[in-house]
């Protein structure tokens, strides 16, 4: 219920985003009609072909997306007759024949159809018109909301999301339609500009069409600034992820989560008769594969204290508790612990078994790892983000989870305290180990200001300039001149996909201006292929000593494998820096930015 709650704010909140202009003209153009007969219906229906569209869009596939295109043409080519009845009322009393009877209706409702009623279905299929052509600002909710079904499936949960979302922004524009309704009643009746009115809203409503059918809807509009609701929905995703506390005080920190997290049901006295719990491993005959052991079952893990890990081997959350993991695993597997990993996949890459294989060779993980590539344990544990851990007592029940990164002390003490109650006496070095992550494990800096960005076009957010980002299709990118901070732009030949760009030739480039000491790239490059290089600046120059782990001092590096690369480490995160690569060979895959 609280993700529900979040996702209507965030909605309400697409108000003050410059992505809700293109389609307040079609809202504000039925300003002068009932509500309850107009209104009402025509956002009802941008609602629902809205959350339809954009559920398909997350699960569907390519042909889904092929599929809402054509549906696009089609609106932008209805709102546009719309619109030109109002410019012109003799255009609609033409339009009055049966060819294009449809047309005459939505225009003449209320307004020449026959006995002055508005028509019902003709709003509602304006609005579902409206809701095939919006593209909101995907702000880190929309973004969660998208990833979630992209892994969950399709589901009630995930429509009722995104319709939970569309809901907020309907209601939003609710109100500027009441607000604008009473504005244009008051210019009627003392001005007597109702005519002018009308052709002033159809050109608007043409005005929108335009935007929209050149792209810079997605585009110019995305990047100004005076509208941006991220830092808002941020904090909101942070007020309701945290977690009620728990014994040790685990919170969620610094996790990439999907969902709200659940609380941990109250434990059951010593005193009361446990039975072991099969139920709480079953999930794991969902595995596709299996490393460092033979498949695991709960028969397996029986009478073990065991740490469940869930993570995906290119998130930076994920890669920085590694360190602790290992650690734990090494000092109390003589006491009865089992550290378990399931590596369950963000990026289509991290489903192929032989990435995951190198991953945990790569990363020197010797426990372990179940191949959740098809989410099957995800969705049997409930999970709700990367990374997550779940502490399981020696009678098979979950006893705590803790979200993201640190609360390491007391993750620890936890450990110690289950496999007291397991072994009847405390561990023999009740002490903390002493952990220091090297390279992209090492723990974050102290001002980190900017935060993950993805590059693919269904969760992109700060691109420049206008124009935007063009879907599934090459394009050359003429890069902006400026960037401000958190914002990023491409320059050269690229083709952006759904969860990456593809650089489409030799000399493509990608700037990002970014506050923090370490930034990372999730890079890939072409299966087969030879491996891709680059080069690297920082303020303009070779980063010199600040270079990161995956390239040398002078900004050289090449794409050897589908992982994440450290490309910068400052000494320090204070101050704005501008990251750019130039990719000196076709084939590079870009991901996501992350940082630390």
């Amino acid at each position: 219920m609280s993700f529900l709650i979040l996702a209507f704010a965030a909605g309400v909140l697409t108000i003050v985003s410059p992505c809700i202009l293109p389609v307040l003209p079609f809202v504000l153009a039925r300003a002068d009609r009932p509500f309850l007969r107009n209104g009402l219906p025509m956002l009802l229906g941008m609602a629902l072909a809205f959350s339809a569209v954009a559920t398909l869009a997350a699960v569907g596939g390519g042909w889904a997306v092929q599929a809402n295109e054509y549906g696009r043409i089609a609106a932008l080519g209805l709102l546009a007759l719309f619109a030109l009845t109002l410019l012109f009322p003799q255009l609609a009393e033409r339009l009055a024949r049966p060819l294009v009877a449809l047309g005459a209706r939505m225009a003449s409702s209320g307004e020449g159809g026959e006995g002055g009623n508005p028509s019902l279905l003709s709003s509602l299929a304006l609005g579902s018109a409206t809701g095939l052509l919006w593209a909101p600002c995907a702000g880190p909710v929309l973004g969660l909301i998208l990833t979630g079904a992209a892994i969950q499936g399709a589901n009630a949960g995930t429509s009722l999301l995104l319709l939970a979302y569309a809901g907020g922004a309907a209601t939003s524009l609710a109100l500027s339609l009441l607000v604008g309704g009473r504005v244009y009643a008051l210019l009627r009746r003392s001005l007597g500009i109702s005519q002018w009115a009308k052709r002033a809203v159809g050109a608007a409503v043409l005005a929108g069409v335009a935007l929209i059918a050149t792209g810079l809807d997605t585009g110019l509009l995305s990047q100004l600034s005076l509208g941006s609701t991220s830092k808002i929905e941020q904090t909101l995703i942070n007020v309701f992820q945290t977690q009620a506390p728990r014994d040790g005080q685990m919170t969620v920190t610094d996790a990439i989560p999907l969902a709200a997290a659940k609380a941990e049901t109250a434990p059951i006295p010593a005193s009361t008769p446990i039975a072991w719990q099969d139920s709480t491993f079953a999930p794991l005959a969902g595995a596709t594969g299996w490393i460092n052991t033979a498949p695991l079952a709960g028969a397996d893990l029986r009478g073990k204290v065991v740490l469940v890990d869930f993570w995906t081997y290119s998130c930076i959350n994920c890669l920085r508790t590694l360190p602790y993991i290992r650690a734990w695993a090494d000092k109390y597997r003589e006491a009865g612990l089992v550290v378990l990993g399931v590596h369950s996949p963000e990026f289509a890459f991290e489903k192929k078994e032989n990435n995951v294989r190198r991953a945990v060779k790569d990363l020197g993980l010797a426990y372990p790892v179940a191949i959740d590539s098809r989410h099957a344990i995800w969705r049997g544990f409930d999970n709700q983000a990367w990374p997550a851990l779940y502490f399981v007592d020696a009678q098979g029940r979950v006893r705590h989870q803790v979200f993201g990164e640190g609360q390491y002390e007391a993750s620890e003490r936890l450990i110690q305290k289950l496999l007291a109650e397991r072994n009847g006496q405390g561990v023999r070095d009740a002490g903390l180990v002493a952990v220091r992550g090297e390279g992209v494990q090492a723990a974050p800096g102290d001002r980190v200001l900017s935060g993950e960005t993805y590059v693919g076009h269904e969760r992109a957010v700060n691109f420049v300039p206008a124009g935007g980002l063009r879907a599934d299709r090459a394009q050359r990118y003429e890069a902006a001149a400026s960037v401000a901070l958190n914002h990023w732009t491409l320059g050269g030949q690229w083709l952006v996909e759904a969860e990456r760009a593809v650089a489409a030739q030799a000399g493509a480039r990608l700037a990002y201006r970014f506050r923090a000491r370490d930034l990372h790239l999730v890079l890939g490059r072409d299966a087969g292929a030879a491996p891709v290089r680059f080069r690297v600046l920082v303020d303009g120059k070779p980063p010199a000593h600040n270079h990161g782990t995956d390239i040398a001092a002078d900004g050289s590096g090449v794409i050897d494998a589908h992982r994440l690369y450290q490309l910068v480490r400052l000494p320090a995160s204070a101050g704005d820096h501008l990251f750019e690569i130039e990719f000196l060979d076709p084939g590079a895959h870009v991901y996501a930015f992350t940082f630390g």
